[in-house]
């Protein structure tokens, strides 16, 4: 008898305790976390002004190694699991998990006007008009050259509307007077070689939004090809690898081996602490070609989930977040390029170094010039299918096992087989 008085004291108590937890849960959102930098430290403390700013909500910032975002975290959203927001840089593969937030966030038309730009890169289908997450900061393709050179080789550095020609021509007589080993390289990346494409007329997409390899895109080939035969670029980046493997060019940079690179606003943090004293470098703006002075842009981005059991807390936190004096902390102490439109070229980054200062600048101010096809480009959900392919091809005939006319051929057959296995 005794036994039996105690069970629904205990029973009460169980669901006493179930109801707090759930009260509890319905004022908490996690946020899954990856950093370069600093951007899971800094977005903890801003989690505890908007803990301050709402009171009983609690937002938990759960910091992870980058390869759990790509790897963990689809596995756990496809199965019905994770957390409510995530930092991702997979944009549009992951976008069937994506919570709309549109009807919860307080000014629709001040996230239309400052991240209207990057905003399809979120949305799972042409035409959707819901809001995802913002992206939380902008990367943009680029190059960087090494400045000591150049003064010893008593070369002026063409100016901020430079072709890709005047560069090239200037980047020889500098690698010729300081016996560097070569002029240029650029990253063995789809993705880098994609901002000259675009640059050379390559539109990338016809009418109907479909991808192509046009005319632009061969014209940039050729160049390329011919540069590498030339021995203006760096064979090693490119011919010292098989397929679609990535290398990047920075370190043949670093170590002095070349006059000017084409990387990206990501490396600024890398330059500021490898070069340290051995050489000054500077951003500089993307040379032109006759189209275009474009790179190509990128990021990371916070976005909202459908495993989200506090969707409305949720697309608050997000709001708070993407607001003009958040943005600019977060932008400001984690030396990121913001992807807030009313913010480009007006953050000042009082922990960087004057070289790093100055790039960030560069990078900034460059957005500007980006070509509307570099922003399809990036948001296009299979653009790996014509990046990979370019890769492969493209380095085959740097080494002369086919012509460019068969390299250009090759790309847009891979490509459109690789959409199509991509889509089944």
């Amino acid at each position: 008898m005794k036994s039996f008085r105690i069970r629904p004291v205990v029973f009460f108590a169980g669901l006493a305790l179930a109801a707090t937890l759930a009260q509890a849960q319905s004022n908490e959102i996690r946020v899954m976390c990856y950093q370069d930098g600093v951007e899971c430290e800094v977005t903890t403390e801003l989690a505890k002004r908007f803990e301050a700013q709402n009171p009983g909500s609690k937002v938990i910032v759960d910091t992870v190694p980058y390869k759990s975002i790509v790897e963990q975290l689809p596995v756990q959203l496809a199965a019905g699991q994770g957390p409510d927001i995530a930092r991702v840089t997979d944009l549009g593969g992951l976008s069937k998990f994506y919570l709309d937030i549109s009807a919860d966030v307080k000014d629709r038309r001040y996230w239309d006007a400052n991240f209207g730009a990057t905003a399809p890169w979120l949305r799972p289908a042409a035409g959707d008009r819901g809001i995802y997450g913002f992206m939380s900061q902008l990367t943009m393709t680029g190059p960087y050259v090494n400045k000591t050179l150049f003064e010893q080789a008593k070369v002026p550095m063409p100016g901020p509307k430079a072709t890709w020609d005047e560069w090239m021509d200037a980047t020889r007589k500098v690698a010729r007077a300081t016996q560097t080993k070569a002029s240029v390289a650029w990253d063995r990346s789809g993705h880098r070689f994609a901002g000259p494409a675009i640059s050379y007329g390559a539109k990338l997409f016809n009418a109907q939004g479909e991808p192509v390899i046009d005319d632009g895109y061969k014209t940039a080939v050729n160049k390329f090809v011919g540069w590498h035969k030339d021995g203006t670029m760096l064979r090693e980046v490119w011919a010292g690898s098989g397929g679609s493997t990535y290398a990047d060019s920075i370190g043949e940079f670093i170590n002095g081996n070349v006059v000017m690179v084409l990387s990206g606003s990501w490396q600024i943090n890398r330059l500021q602490r490898d070069v340290g004293n051995k050489f000054d470098w500077v951003a500089v703006p993307n040379p032109c070609g006759p189209a275009a002075c474009s790179g190509i842009p990128g990021g990371a981005a916070w976005v909202a989930l459908k495993t989200s059991k506090t969707p409305k807390l949720t697309a608050a936190f997000l709001d708070f977040m993407a607001s003009e004096a958040s943005y600019r902390e977060f932008t400001a102490r984690t030396n990121n390029i913001p992807a807030h439109t009313g913010l480009a070229g007006k953050v000042a980054y009082p922990g960087a170094q004057p070289a790093a200062q100055a790039a960030l600048g560069v990078f900034g101010n460059g957005v500007a010039t980006l070509a509307p096809a570099s922003y399809q480009f990036q948001g296009y959900r299979f653009n790996r299918a014509i990046m990979l392919p370019t890769v492969a091809r493209v380095t085959q005939a740097i080494v002369g096992e086919m012509s460019t006319d068969e390299a250009v051929s090759k790309i847009s057959t891979d490509m459109q087989d690789a959409i199509k296995q991509a889509q089944k």
